[in-house]
């Protein structure tokens, strides 16, 4: 491990050594707990020089982003099984070899184009009128048949 270190300013007390906040009036001041009245603070970071990208153990399939869903197995109350796979993305072993992210890698199945796109490449996101402009997009009255947006999505955005 390597370490750096530099002594600069404290940003808490703008180097004074003295903090006012909103509990001290005008005219008082506490001792700066940061730097402890020194008006400096020594930063120090801690790293490891990078060599290459290290292997994941236990990692099976990666995706381009997470919407803000869960994602993993598990079986439904209606005991369909739900995988990894279910979710897009592509194995591990692909992405460490350093190929794409593909069309129809998406999570086609549990979020929508404007959905996903709005995380991954707001360039791509598909302004719809039907759409709603930001959150919300499982409310959207489309959502249910999403696969119907992403059939237009592919056909206005060939790839």
């Amino acid at each position: 491990m390597k370490e750096f270190k530099v002594k600069e300013v404290c940003k808490s007390c703008g180097g004074t050594g003295l903090y006012q906040g909103m509990g001290e009036g005008k005219g008082a001041a506490v001792v700066c707990h940061i730097c402890k009245g020194t008006g400096c603070y020594e930063f120090i970071h801690t790293y490891e020089d990078f060599v290459v990208r290290k292997d994941s153990i236990g990692i099976e399939r990666v995706y381009e982003t997470n919407p803000g869903i869960g994602i993993g197995e598990g079986t439904l109350k209606n005991g369909t099984r739900i995988t990894l796979a279910d979710f897009g993305g592509m194995p591990y072993k692909e992405w460490a070899l350093g190929l794409p992210f593909k069309r129809g890698m998406e999570m086609r199945k549990y979020s929508c184009p404007a959905w996903w796109y709005q995380c991954t490449n707001y360039d791509l996101k598909p302004h719809w009128e039907e759409c709603p402009g930001m959150g919300s997009f499982s409310n959207c009255k489309s959502f249910e048949t999403k696969e119907k947006c992403w059939e237009r999505f592919d056909k206005e955005n060939p790839e």
